[in-house]
């Protein structure tokens, strides 16, 4: 199967995209970019949490709500969350309503300060983890850095941090270029990746 499909412009783009118009944004202004912000990246690994089991189109349309029931993902104000937030949150039809993932956000939130004090913020302890660029053979779910990044994670406490989970998050926040050969977009993200400075 190819890995390419045409978009309305005329132009090749990965075939994962060609769902839906918000798919097709994500995939160019998004995915894939590096990003080193520590509110963005929290955010990506929460979501990732919460799309285990589901599609990527589900969390990305209730993003906004996500966003919203979690003070924008600053971890600062989510490390703070009680019983009576998890509660709150079960309660909101606007996110994927899990007591587990929901709990495992705060928990990951309260790490995530931890790691700011250890390492000087999330961007530099995630970075320290990007691979070499390699040549893939086609699509994959994990890899050895994924799973490392996974084994390192759940030593440090944080939870919903498998390695596909981790390996879906370094694609999108640009640790490695996923973008296949031939889609319009890996040039734009090689080019952003050749003029990032690595944190």
């Amino acid at each position: 199967m190819s890995r390419l499909f045409t978009a309305p412009d005329g132009r090749p783009r990965c075939h994962w995209c060609a769902a839906t118009d918000s798919y097709l944004a994500y995939h160019d202004r998004e995915w894939g970019f590096p990003v080193t912000d520590d509110r963005r990246l929290f955010e990506k690994l929460s979501l990732e949490g919460f799309q285990s089991g589901l599609s990527w189109l589900t969390i990305l349309n209730k993003r906004e709500n996500f966003r919203a029931a979690f003070a924008g993902f600053d971890f600062h104000h989510v490390a703070r969350f009680t019983e009576d937030d998890v509660l709150r949150l079960l309660g909101d039809a606007g996110i994927v309503r899990h007591r587990g993932k929901i709990e495992a956000v705060i928990n990951n939130a309260q790490r995530a300060l931890e790691m700011v004090e250890a390492q000087g913020s999330l961007s530099a302890f995630f970075w320290r983890h990007a691979p070499e660029p390699v040549q893939a053979s086609g699509p994959v779910s994990e890899t050895a850095e994924s799973r490392a990044l996974s084994k390192e994670l759940k030593k440090l406490g944080w939870k919903f941090v498998g390695p596909t989970t981790v390996y879906s998050f370094m694609q999108a926040m640009g640790l490695v270029n996923d973008h296949a050969q031939g889609c319009a977009v890996r040039d734009e993200v090689e080019q952003a990746r050749q003029a990032f400075l690595r944190p």
